[in-house]
């Protein structure tokens, strides 16, 4: 990962992380004002040795005496040392309790041992000290006598303990120093781990890790798109209608040997694949690009619902010879746009689907039109894109963000590759606009070309469609054969 990864990761994850640290900060905060204050006073021994007066004699007693200091500092938690300052003051505990609240230490190449002593009155704390440096003092000489001398070791207090009012616990700005440390480190693991274990797509960046197939369009979210499917007429100048305008643009320039037929489809369900294919129409249509769309998704059609027409007869019905493509293909609104939507729901959709009379279609179709797209069930469910996408110029296969994972995305592609079909682009839908998933859009530009975009159509289409202004209603070059003149018939213009 690079430093923008991390980056990327903190600014997805800042909200969990500022909770967790500002829990860890009142967790800290909560211990420290339920704990009871502790004061600590401290008292200072000295260790010598009744020594003879001559230089050596001096110079042995210091060495015996620094040998001791370090078993005199660890008797002073023992009960030989407590038992009489807890019977001295009176003191409520046992030798094993008071051993708890005690401490000494030595300074190195010294004689002197500290005693310190904690309790919740600075007064106790403070009389503690002094009782256990007398009660040391008194155990060292009792210990270091034999029946026919009395101790060489003299221990001398240097320093009395005096009542301390700074409490030394519990230590609140060290406590909530450290409860700020923890929060933030278990924040931070936390969106880490979100991280790791996220696998929906959620950037183009996704995408590019999983294929290498061009990335031709990327729609945002709109929370009213249910309430308004075809942006292009509802809100032309909406954020969204020119994130299909783009997608125009971008589909025009893609090499596809000469190919204009596609199949728009998804992974899943529910990832806006027929709203894209209706709102990619609009705008080819707009551009004054003669558009072909059909509803190939004979199991859910949408097409006719959302664009409010009479969906009853439709596609089925022409691949079965019941009705004649002049009479179930519509035109839709002032566009060069016709629809066909899918009729009735068959039995067999993938079969119909892969049917010779549907490629025979797609051909007549083709031929007349200068892009037609197909808008196709999702590729994990059934079969029915695959096989379409088979026989046209390739498919547009859209991913919602934050709702494909990229386990269903890669099944996808891998079940256009396994029949050979041509992925031609990807469109990722649901695009937050705002966010470290955000994409760069650039709507608050302006709007002051709308209507201008330019005819990007190649010489040949631009020609045939002034031919078809003079003539209404022209004659199909080649005569389609028997078979297809049964199940298609040309489209009035």
């Amino acid at each position: 990962m690079e430093l923008s990864d991390y980056i990327r990761v903190l600014r997805k994850n800042w909200l969990i992380i500022v909770v967790v640290t500002l829990v860890g900060l009142g967790a800290a905060a909560g211990y420290s004002l339920t704990r009871t204050p502790l004061y600590e006073s401290q008292s200072t021994v000295f260790v010598s040795t009744q020594a003879g007066g001559t230089l050596q004699d001096l110079t042995q007693g210091n060495s015996f005496t620094q040998a001791r200091v370090t078993t005199y500092t660890n008797l002073v938690r023992t009960p030989a040392v407590l038992d009489p300052a807890i019977s001295e003051l009176g003191l409520p505990m046992t030798a094993a309790q008071l051993a708890g609240d005690v401490s000494a230490s030595n300074t190195a190449d010294t004689t002197l041992i500290t005693i310190s002593a904690k309790d919740a009155d600075p007064e106790v704390a403070a009389a503690i000290a002094n009782a256990v440096a007398a009660s040391l003092a008194g155990a060292v000489a009792d210990l270091e006598s034999t029946d026919v001398a009395t101790s060489p070791i003299k221990l001398t207090p240097v320093q009395q303990a005096l009542p301390n009012n700074t409490p030394v616990s519990p230590n609140v700005p060290l406590n909530l120093a450290l409860g700020v440390l923890v929060g933030l480190a278990i924040g931070i693991a936390i969106a880490a781990i979100r991280t790791v274990l996220d696998t929906k797509v959620r950037s183009t960046r996704d995408i590019t890790q999983i294929t290498d197939r061009p990335i031709i369009g990327a729609i945002p979210y709109d929370p009213k798109a249910p309430d308004r499917p075809i942006i292009l007429q509802a809100d032309p100048q909406n954020g969204r209608s020119e994130a299909f305008r783009s997608l125009r643009t971008n589909l025009q320039f893609l090499d596809m040997d000469g190919g204009h037929t596609f199949v728009v489809t998804s992974s899943i369900p529910s990832e806006g694949k027929s709203t894209t294919t209706i709102n990619l129409a609009v705008a080819l249509a707009d551009a004054g690009i003669r558009v072909a769309l059909i509803d190939t998704d004979l199991r859910k059609p949408r097409v006719a619902e959302y664009l409010g027409i009479e969906g009853g007869v439709g596609l089925t019905d022409v691949l079965i010879g019941r009705a004649k493509l002049g009479d179930v293909m519509l035109p839709w609104g002032r566009r060069p746009l016709f629809v066909l939507p899918a009729g009735k729901v068959p039995p067999n959709p993938s079969e119909l689907l892969g049917s010779r009379q549907m490629s025979q279609l797609l051909e007549v179709i083709g031929a007349d039109f200068d892009v037609v797209l197909l808008d196709a069930p999702p590729l994990l469910p059934v079969t029915d894109a695959a096989i379409l996408a088979k026989s046209t110029s390739g498919a547009l296969v859209v991913a919602a963000a934050g709702r494909v994972t990229t386990g269903q995305f890669t099944g996808a592609i891998t079940a256009l590759d396994t029949v050979d079909a041509r992925v031609a682009g990807i469109v990722l839908s649901m695009v937050p606009t705002r966010g470290p998933d955000a994409y760069g859009y650039g709507y608050g530009y302006g709007y002051g070309g709308y209507g201008t975009t330019p005819d990007v159509v190649p010489a040949a289409r631009r020609k045939r469609r002034e031919t078809d202004a003079e003539d209404a209603a022209p004659e199909p070059d080649t005569a389609p054969t028997p078979e297809q003149a049964t199940a298609t018939e040309p489209v009035a213009r």
